[in-house]
């Protein structure tokens, strides 16, 4: 029996939403929770928070969180006994774990032999295969010939999606890979992919494992996770709905056989694929804490970083969870992303001037942000979980709607309206739904009201007046109609003598005042920031025109600019190219994803302005493109 040693003072290994929260346990606790920071997090709220703080110089994660003997050398100069990677970064990296033990500090996660056994994804599914867990035909080569079409490119290690490509052309095959690669090496530090045959129409359903140091391993509940965007979470439930008691029990013990395959030690998680027969296989095991893991904790009332910390101080797992744990309950789980799902989910970055998350009954917030905090692209576009729980999938299927619309967040574009479109039917389309199914859909958003687009051009009008509802130098000429741009609108508005609101126009179109006094207006929320104005909580948000045009406007017509912040990745054309309609100009990686810059038309290169390994900003002019 492993000897009880008592954690004091736990370093995280990691940043944002997963670094409160374990903060959050370790308060709880009465362990002093220690943290590293990059450049880019140095007034991140997961850093004031912590107890102390070590910078790790730079921003890219190659240079800060990847740096294993920085954060070892962090961990002895805050004293720390003990480390939390998180997830992500090197969470699964078997070397940074031996390092941490070989440092003489207690590694919170399962021993190095099992992330290493679990951290190849082919070795992983012919190990289980040998201990009766269900995989699918073990197709991995490096080529099509015995795979066939669709097929699918992995990285080996990490997961969370990233390095991941469906191919359904064999022309596709090379680029995909190297693709994946690139992706693989930043996210995860290794760039080692594979490719194998792609299961369509499946469902993604995974399992909670936790084992101890005294031989005990458990299931504690389910979780779906069916719902991506470019293979990546975006919706998680627990427990997952429409499988059956004999399904649900079959996937419990071939997690618990995968977990007892590898001498499994804390908290893990094992993901299966699910077919509309009800047959499932192996996908892959997370030897760490999973995203999603607070849906579990939700249905079943415990702590699981608690529970990790009991695991790693030696003690064995509690009689009522090695008993099992019933769930009580519903819960869901989504990801706020700032990124835009109109624009293909291109990321977006910046600062969020103003964030408030109302405390309702049954909501829980992990975020990672808070006002005035600032989204660089270094890292995942996640910037906080919202969790609802409620005694049926519809009640908490309504709170996270609830909770996602009195939000209040003036800042980057988020995912947030398409959060709530999925909130709002996720019975109906439980029938269709499969891992591909949101890549699938044609998505618009939901368009801002007559009285939204109102309410955020008279906010514009006070807030560059000092708060004055009249613009300068109306009073001498109070009939005269003024106008305000709000993105694409345009909104005309005048005052009378007694400062009433007597005109009121919308894209032409004239507002009853009698239902629409500026009093009225003010119950939309409006916020502005810069050149921005946020209504109803950050629903919406209009730019506002500059009053004076660009100087550089004239140098950018008929060039290609860069739709977010990032790094070139890589060129494909150069001066005097001829290039197609939609040809792939070059790549930017921003926010841990490749994103493609496309030819507007056909013509030829007259100039392009960036080279690889250039940094980007929002608009920058890239290549200039002349039609022929």
């Amino acid at each position: 029996m492993a000897a009880i040693a008592p954690i004091r003072t736990l370093l995280i290994a990691n940043r944002g939403e997963i670094a409160r929260r374990i903060i959050r346990t370790c308060r709880a606790l009465g362990v002093s929770p220690v943290v590293v920071h990059s450049d880019a997090d140095a007034c991140a709220p997961f850093v004031a928070e912590a107890d102390a703080a070590v910078r790790l110089p730079g921003d890219a994660p190659a240079d800060t969180y990847l740096r294993i003997d920085l954060l070892i050398d962090a961990a002895r100069r805050l004293g720390a006994d003990a480390v939390h990677p998180g997830y992500g970064f090197l969470s699964e990296t078997s070397a940074f774990a031996q390092a941490v033990i070989d440092a003489g500090l207690v590694w919170v996660g399962p021993p190095p032999s099992a992330i290493a056994a679990m951290g190849s994804k082919i070795e992983a599914k012919r190990l289980v295969r040998g201990h009766g867990v269900p995989v699918a035909p073990d197709n991995t080569v490096e080529t099509l010939d015995e795979i066939g079409l669709p097929a699918v490119v992995k990285a080996s290690a990490g997961g969370g999606g990233r390095g991941m490509r469906i191919v359904r052309d064999a022309a596709q095959l090379a680029d995909a890979i190297a693709s994946a690669e690139r992706e693989a090496q930043s996210a995860f530090g290794d760039g080692t992919v594979f490719v194998e045959r792609y299961v369509e129409h499946a469902r993604h359903v995974e399992v909670q494992v936790f084992a101890d140091t005294h031989g005990n391993v458990v299931a504690i509940g389910d979780r779906d996770c069916t719902i991506q965007r470019r293979h990546q979470k975006v919706v998680e439930e627990a427990p997952a709905p429409g499988v059956s008691a004999e399904v649900r029990a079959a996937m419990f013990a071939a997690a618990v056989a995968a977990a007892r395959a590898v001498g499994y030690v804390g908290a893990g998680t094992v993901e299966f694929m699910l077919d509309r027969s009800g047959r499932f296989s192996f996908l892959e095991m997370n030897t760490r804490l999973q995203v999603e893991h607070p849906v579990t904790e939700a249905v079943t009332g415990l702590d699981l970083v608690a529970l990790q910390l009991r695991v790693a101080e030696g003690a064995p797992l509690p009689a009522a969870v090695l008993a099992g744990v019933e769930p009580c309950g519903h819960a869901i789980e989504v990801r706020l992303c700032t990124e835009d799902p109109y624009r293909g989910f291109l990321p977006t970055s910046g600062t969020f001037h103003h964030v408030d998350f109302p405390t309702l009954p049954g909501v829980r917030v992990d975020s990672g942000i808070e006002s005035g905090s600032v989204v660089a692209t270094f890292y995942d576009s996640m910037v906080a979980k919202v969790i609802a729980h409620g005694d049926t999938r519809t009640e908490a299927a309504r709170r996270l709607r609830a909770a996602l619309l009195a939000a209040d967040l003036a800042g980057p574009v988020t995912n947030r309206g398409l959060l709530v479109h999925l909130a709002e039917r996720l019975d109906e389309i439980d029938h269709e739904v499969d891992t591909g199914w949101l890549d699938r859909q044609a998505l618009h958003p939901v368009a801002p009201t007559t009285v939204e687009i109102a309410a955020a051009a008279l906010a514009v009008v006070r807030s560059a007046t000092n708060g004055s509802r009249f613009p300068i130098g109306w009073r001498n000429n109070p009939s005269q109609l003024h106008t305000q741009a709000i993105g694409d609108h345009t909104v005309r508005y005048a005052f009378d003598r007694a400062d009433r609101l007597a005109v009121l126009e919308v894209n032409g179109e004239s507002l009853e005042l009698t239902d629409l006094a500026l009093d009225r207006l003010h119950r939309v929320r409006t916020r502005v920031a810069g050149n921005t104005v946020h209504v109803a909580g950050g629903l919406h948000a209009f730019d506002v025109p500059p009053r004076f045009a660009d100087p550089d406007e004239a140098g950018r017509a008929g060039s290609t600019v860069a739709p977010m912040p990032g790094k070139v990745v890589r060129l494909l054309v150069a001066q005097g190219d001829t290039v197609e309609a939609g040809q792939p100009l070059l790549i930017i990686e921003a926010m841990k994803m490749e994103h493609q810059v496309v030819a507007p038309s056909a013509g030829v290169v007259a100039e392009v302005f960036v080279q690889p390994g250039q940094q980007l900003g929002h608009g920058q002019p890239l290549v200039k493109v002349v039609s022929t």
